[in-house]
Parts: structure tokens; sequence; C-alpha cells
């Protein structure tokens, strides 16, 4: 079982050298990475409105969402799956004592870009079916492939099945630790949400850094960066 204390306490003594360029790259995550639905709700007085507009309006308003949606979600796939992978190459290698932006187009090169793709549409695509029988079991599968990203980051000649696989493999016994790992930058956001949200954006990069961190640990390399002591960082338990 990992100490959640010591992944963060890591994460904060890479971070020390490292935090401008990680909240780049968590800027740049946040921007492409994260899946956002179209609501589907209206309120009733809106639906008479509707009601009253030509059908023919009807369709091309459906038309061009249907385009729009379409756009997002290509853009996700082929832009944002790929920067995804590259920005956990980031983290982790930033982890591992090298901090470098040219990480970002880790994906993009020596012919990786179309295996990381089919990899993590395959993943995603997964934890959506999932979703789609009830939202824990999907909750439950998103934590166990979530280090898909982070094996394709260091081998990114993975078959799905493989990626899908070790991912579940070093997850287990572990998703509800994760979970309360998760739980525990809560405090965090919810101070960054007072600043108009603007303040989740510095958030993020350490959330992002104890994840490679997490990554790390499960994956059972040698520790070699020095922790620091409770008494000289900011105590997380209270969150």
């Amino acid at each position: 079982m990992f100490i959640r204390s010591d992944l963060k306490n890591r994460a904060k003594v890479i971070l020390k050298t490292s935090y401008w360029y990680a909240l780049l790259v968590s800027f740049i995550l946040s921007l492409f990475g994260s899946s956002s639905g179209w609501g589907s709700g209206f309120s009733n007085s809106t639906k008479d409105q509707l009601g009253n507009i030509d059908l023919r309006i009807l369709g091309i308003i459906a038309g061009l969402v249907t385009i729009a949606s379409l756009f997002a979600l290509a853009i996700r796939i082929f832009i944002g799956y790929p920067l995804e992978v590259s920005g956990r190459k980031f983290f982790v290698e930033n982890a591992r004592g090298v901090t470098d932006l040219n990480y970002l187009g880790y994906s993009f090169r020596d012919n990786k870009y179309l295996s990381i793709v089919k990899v993590m549409f395959f993943k995603n695509l997964f934890v959506f079916l999932w979703t789609l029988l009830f939202i824990i079991p999907g909750i439950i599968k998103s934590y166990a492939y979530m280090m898909v990203p982070y094996l394709l980051a260091d081998n990114p000649n993975l078959g799905y099945k493989e990626a899908l696989r070790l991912s579940d493999e070093m997850t287990k016994g572990y998703k509800l630790d994760i979970f309360i790992l998760d739980l525990s930058f809560i405090g965090w956001y919810l101070l960054g949400l007072i600043t108009c949200g603007v303040g989740v954006l510095f958030v993020k990069p350490y959330h992002d850094a104890t994840h490679a961190e997490l990554y790390i640990e499960l994956l059972g390399e040698p520790k070699d960066k020095v922790i620091i002591e409770d008494d000289q960082v900011l105590d997380d338990q209270t969150f």
C-alpha cells in the first residue's frame, strides 16, 4: 500500500524547481485533455418557444450542433489523446529528475502517433461503455485504466489489450486508495474556486505530479529523491 503523504511530498520536492513548466503542461492537458458533454436539458418555457420555430431552422441548428460535436470529438481524439500521453510523459520524467518541455511533442514523433491514438481511443471507449451500464462501474474502470497513458509514455508500442491489462494489474487492490488520494485534493480545489476558478489551474500541477509519483510507486521503481519532513511542508491530511 502506498502512503499518500509520501507521494505528495515527493511531488512538492519536484515542483519546487519545475513548477512553472508543470503549470504550462497541466494547462495544456486541461485545455485539450478533458472531455465534456453537451447539455440536453431544457426548461418548459424554452420548449414552448422551440415549438414555434420553423422545423427547417431546428434542422439547421441540429446540424450545426452535430458538426460542432463531431469537430470537438475529433480534436479530443486526434489532438487531446496524444497530448495527454505527452503530458504524462513530462510529469513522469520530471519525477525522475528530467525537466524538458520537449516531451510535449513525444506522441507526435517517431511513428508513435497512430499507436497512441488507437490505445487511448479503446481505453476511453471501454470506460464510456462501462459508464453506460451504471455510473459506479464506469468510475471503477476509469481508475482501473488510469495508468494507460503513463504506460504509453514509457512504451508507446503497447497494444491496447496489453496496456489495459497492465493498468488493471497495477491498480488492482489500490482503486479505493487512489480514489481517496484524489479526494485529498478537494480542499485545494475548493480554495482554487474561491478565486473565480483561476486558482484551480495552480492546483492542477500538484495533482498531476502526484499522479506521476503514484505511477512510479506502482511500477516499483526505486525512489532516489529525498523525502522532506512533514513539518517542512503544508499538512494535506486535513483535506
